[in-house]
């Protein structure tokens, strides 16, 4: 929480008075697909990536309200990033050549093209909007089902035996 989300809150409060008073300044936030839709395993990260979603959504409201039209936003949801940090993660085995695990550097460029043609959210890749769309039109169960069909609903497992294993091992 204290990275994922109340880091947004600290470095907004830094930065957004001055903002403010020339009406002009970009707001970036990092979240991460699993701040629009969940998955088992990891609770923790979920809720501090929905948190940051919420604030962003609500930070903009707000600036939209008191017609600060010089300030813009963008918020940045990748899917699965090849940093390391969710080694082992692994979804359908049939889906995974269509859904490989993304490069640094392309999220890093799709988030700068975002941000400097002021594109208000990014998904990467952009099948995330559907799914994000999906989970908002489709009863729970039946998101229940596409998650189980994408391998979604246990794609954690795999990654969170590891860490139980390296813990064990004193790694």
């Amino acid at each position: 929480m204290m990275v994922n989300c109340h880091a947004h809150f600290w470095t907004t409060k830094a930065f957004l008075p001055t903002m403010l008073e020339i009406n002009h300044g970009h707001i970036v936030t990092v979240a991460s697909s699993l701040g629009l839709f969940s998955t088992a395993g990891v609770e923790d990260y979920c809720a501090s990536k929905f948190g940051v979603v919420g604030f962003h959504e609500s930070l903009s409201h707000e600036l939209k309200a008191a017609e600060k039209d010089g300030i813009k936003t963008t918020l940045v949801c990748p899917y699965l990033v090849d940093t390391g940090m969710f080694r082992g993660c692994r979804i359908r085995k049939e889906i995974e050549p269509f859904l490989p695990p993304l490069k640094p550097d392309y999220c890093v460029k799709q988030a700068m093209k975002a941000i400097l043609t002021d594109q208000p959210m990014i998904c990467t890749p952009r099948l995330m909007y559907i799914v994000t769309f999906m989970k908002s039109i489709l009863p729970f169960e039946a998101v229940v089902c596409m998650y189980r069909f994408l391998g979604a609903d246990k794609c954690m497992y795999p990654f969170i035996a590891q860490r139980k294993q390296a813990t064990n091992n004193n790694e």
